[in-house]
């Protein structure tokens, strides 16, 4: 159950963004709305780390943001979001669901942009961390 709390908190702290853009969140029906922003996520868990012998691990992964803004709209708005973005889930944020605390682990670091269909998209990745077990 440790991912499902990890999604949980990361979900969480993203509804809570200003400005809020709609989202595709993973596996669920999402339409986007002609010429308006949006964002979806992606949620990749790593190999667990384990420090020492024994019940104790870290769980490790990235939570990807990826914006998608209308296409031949500039860079700016799309560049504002992900600095935006990285100062929400800055270094050392420390989020807690269901009684597992996850911790940001380095500072969100920002992908190039990308043309997709009739976006363009620029992901966001944010590593994060979660000392499990024992």
């Amino acid at each position: 159950m440790s991912t499902v709390a990890i999604r949980k908190a990361l979900e969480e702290r993203l509804k809570t963004m200003q400005p809020a853009l709609a989202t595709a969140w993973e596996n669920q029906p999402f339409t986007p709305a002609a010429g308006v922003p949006y964002q979806r996520v992606l949620m990749t868990p790593a190999t667990p780390e384990n420090a020492s012998y024994g019940a104790a691990f870290r769980e490790v992964g990235l939570y990807k943001v990826t914006l998608c803004y209308p296409q031949d709209s500039g860079t700016a708005a799309v560049q504002a979001q992900a600095d935006a973005l990285r100062q929400w889930f800055a270094r050392a944020t420390t989020l807690r669901a269901d009684g597992v605390e996850v911790i940001v682990r380095t500072t969100p670091a920002i992908g190039a942009g990308a043309i997709e269909g009739d976006r363009y998209c620029v992901p966001v990745s944010i590593d994060y961390l979660a000392n499990l077990g024992g």
